[in-house]
């Protein structure tokens, strides 16, 4: 057997938060079977400072975690518990660098417009750290994301509030038909290792090198494409408009955060169409200041202020505000609306959430309203389009009674890493974009105009072969048909399609369903099958894993934080990852204000079962074994008794919900086979029981009262352990082990 050690992630937000909280409990009972448990920094604020450790003294430099566990994921001994992360925008990297200035660390500015050669290599060191830099490193696997039986049966048990549809719901999707990402891509199969180069051929004939050096292997799916801005402006403006005749609210739902090159310019147009006079008429003006729309509104109007005509402008975007149609807000009562920041509303998140609401998004007056949902890019746009017009046609789903749609989600190797940063590109004067191989032949090519968005992605053979596999396995495991998402007439479609079905020939699929659908007829037959109570598992790319793992479990469990990921890491190692953070911000304003920690921790104790299982199995320690199955146990009693965390306060939040996995824990330990173990929990199980009360309310009395953890991104770790960790009888039992 070999030497291995659980890796617990530091992350941000609500996750980090509970951590301190958590990981005490894990540490605790994980010592009582030899099983080592380490932890790696791998936060925004860890992210940023490793890049900088010359700036910093010995004290405050950090090692870079990131790339350490990227190597260690392609180790067979991996075993990391990953929870979620912020995938930074611009304006949320640039909080973080103004918050560790101020807390001493002597990091660069982020150059917005570098010229010298130090600012160029200040941006490119922050550019390995906004957007989603952290996923794509550490999946050396493909997902498999599933709501556990327990979670399930809890979720018919307890369903979760859904808001009723009518029949002339007026809510929609508008996407583009042609010119977008979707309708002109391009998509090769290399036929052997290579480097290619990404160059702009201008129409003088001027060579722009976009990319140096790409390089493929054998096998590798390569794809280019562009959506054009002339287009793009044309749709915008074109649903502005009928946002407004029909009488509806007006969004924009895009992923900022991980499309991080891309998506903030789409936001920009967004922003620029929807305040078309007030651009067309004060736009120099901005731009000369540095405003720009890609940071949404709020980044302009805090910087109105210096401008001399700075409250006329305001005026202008209030009077667009009031003359346009509705738009969809964020928080009613701060007046914050869809377009103020990039990364408020994400995707993935903010549709199956509207969804689940009615169909409605929230207006300036605090009200539900039917809505306009626009999402630029077709290319997975009409599988919201399906859920919402049958939601129309035959209500809201029933959690009580709906089936699932597990996920089986080509990942690994950054396969078709949607926010492709490196390859991802604004372009800025007319010409054509070309891909070119070593012979120099011309493998992709685009005639683009100034403004166009340029982007290729990369999918390697060896996760496609794997992500079959996984598909295949699942589809015997549990008997459901499986579907993968992939549509003939899309050029990277079409390539998985020949290889899916070859790679399939390597398998023994007798008896098993098996299917392959586009998106939108996927989409039809899977909510068909919920509506019978019947489960499908949806085996899909990268874009809509990310998708269907938000929107199918929102509908289902009421959150995506509830699911099992495992990523089997194609080495042998295991990544296990925790759930989804979208609503991490809300949850540590909601701590700062009142000391109340909403966040859901389900995901990790989910995670951390299946981690000392894959611990058990790598080393052969009994004793991990024992504490998979009786976490396993301890999960299944903390969903019937329904101890998650409340709504309100009063009620028990994260803290509460880990003191009392930390009881059926210790108590299945004590009731275990194992003599030494639970010879050892017995005596914390009598502890925590008999102390239950006194507990309860030590984590309840600190509510209601603001707390001060020290910082936002890095926050003081002894004030935010302190908060954290509000019980000293709690404490002082776990201490006692």
């Amino acid at each position: 057997m070999t030497e291995s050690t659980i890796i617990y992630t530091h992350t941000d937000e609500a996750p980090m938060l509970a951590t301190y909280s958590f990981l005490p409990i894990i540490s605790a009972y994980a010592a009582k079977a030899g099983v080592p448990i380490e932890t790696r920094d791998i936060s925004l604020a860890g992210r940023i400072l490793a890049q900088f450790p010359d700036r910093l003294s010995a004290e405050q430099r950090i090692g870079d975690a990131l790339t350490e566990l990227g190597e260690l994921a392609k180790t067979p001994e991996a075993n990391i518990i990953k929870l979620p992360n912020v995938s930074a925008s611009i304006p949320q990297l640039l909080a973080a660098i103004e918050e560790l200035q101020g807390q001493g660390y002597a990091i660069p500015d982020y150059p917005e417009n570098p010229v010298s050669d130090e600012d160029k290599a200040v941006r490119a060191a922050y550019d390995k750290v906004k957007g989603s830099a952290v996923n794509p490193v550490l999946r050396e696997g493909n997902s498999d994301r599933r709501a556990p039986e327990s979670v399930k049966a809890y979720a018919r048990k307890h369903p979760h509030s859904m808001g009723a549809w009518s029949a002339d719901s007026k809510t929609n999707v508008a996407t583009m038909d042609s010119d977008d990402f979707r309708h002109n891509e391009l998509s090769v199969i290399m036929p052997s290792d290579d480097t290619l180069r990404i160059q702009l051929v201008q129409a003088d004939g001027t060579v722009d090198v976009l990319k140096a050096a790409l390089p493929v292997l054998a096998g590798e799916v390569i794809d280019g494409t562009v959506m054009r801005a002339a287009a793009l402006g044309e749709f915008l403006t074109e649903q502005v408009a009928r946002a407004k005749a029909e009488g509806v609210l007006f969004s924009a739902h895009l992923k900022a955060t991980m499309m991080k090159v891309s998506d903030p310019i789409i936001f920009g147009h967004v922003v620029k169409a929807f305040f078309a006079d007030v651009f067309a008429e004060y736009g120099d003006d901005l731009a000369a200041a540095g405003l720009s729309p890609n940071n949404g509104l709020a980044s302009i109007y805090a910087g109105l202020d210096d401008l001399a005509n700075g409250a006329e402008i305001k005026a202008a975007f209030d009077a667009g505000i009031a003359n346009g149609p509705a738009l969809a807000m964020v928080d009613s009562d701060r007046g914050i609306t869809n377009l103020h920041v990039p990364s408020d509303v994400i995707v993935d998140a903010s549709m199956p959430a509207m969804i689940r609401t009615s169909g409605h998004m929230w207006n300036a007056a605090g009200a539900e309203q039917d809505t306009l949902a626009v999402l630029p890019d077709s290319s997975y746009a009409g599988i919201y389009q399906v859920v919402i017009d049958d939601c129309r046609a035959h209500g809201a789903y029933d959690p009580a009674t709906m089936g699932s749609v597990p996920n089986v989600g080509l990942m690994a190797q950054a396969a078709e890493e949607y926010g492709s940063h490196d390859k991802t590109f604004e372009i800025g004067a007319a010409g054509t974009v070309q891909v070119v191989n070593s012979a120099g032949d011309v493998l992709i090519s685009h005639d683009v105009a100034p403004g166009d968005i340029w982007r290729a992605c990369q999918t390697k053979d060896v996760p496609v072969r794997d992500w079959v596999k996984l598909a295949v396995s699942r589809a015997r495991a549990t008997g459901d048909p499986a579907i993968f998402w992939l549509d003939e007439t899309r050029a990277h479609d079409a390539n998985l399609i020949n290889l899916v079905n070859t790679y399939l020939a390597d398998h023994d699929t007798t008896g098993l369903d098996i299917s392959i659908l586009s998106p939108v007829e996927a989409t039809r037959v899977s909510v068909t099958r919920i509506r019978q109570g019947l489960n499908t598992i949806s085996v899909t790319g990268n874009v809509l894993r990310d998708y269907n793992t938000d929107l199918f479990p929102i509908l289902e469990l009421g959150t995506s934080a509830k699911m099992l990921s495992v990523v089997p890491l194609i080495n042998g190692g295991g990544l296990f990852e925790t759930g989804a953070g979208g609503s991490a911000p809300k949850h540590i304003a909601q701590l700062v204000k009142e000391n109340y920690l909403r966040w859901d921790s389900l995901g990790e104790f989910l995670a951390l079962a299946e981690s000392f299982a894959k611990y058990a199995e790598l080393t052969g320690n009994s004793g991990a074994a024992v504490l998979a199955k009786t976490l396993d146990l301890a999960n299944a009693k903390f969903l019937d008794e329904n101890k998650s965390p409340g709504r309100r306060l009063g009620t028990i939040d994260n803290r509460g919900s880990h003191f009392y996995v930390a009881l059926y824990w210790a108590q299945a330990l004590a009731a275990c086979d194992d003599a030494v173990l639970a010879a050892a929990f017995a005596p914390l199980a009598n502890t925590l029981a008999e102390a239950e009360e006194t507990i309860t309310a030590e984590l309840l009395g600190v509510q209601g009262s603001p707390a001060d953890i020290g910082g936002y991104y890095r926050p003081d770790e002894a004030k935010v352990s302190a908060v954290m960790r509000p019980s000293a009888t709690f404490n002082a039992a776990l201490a006692s082990l």
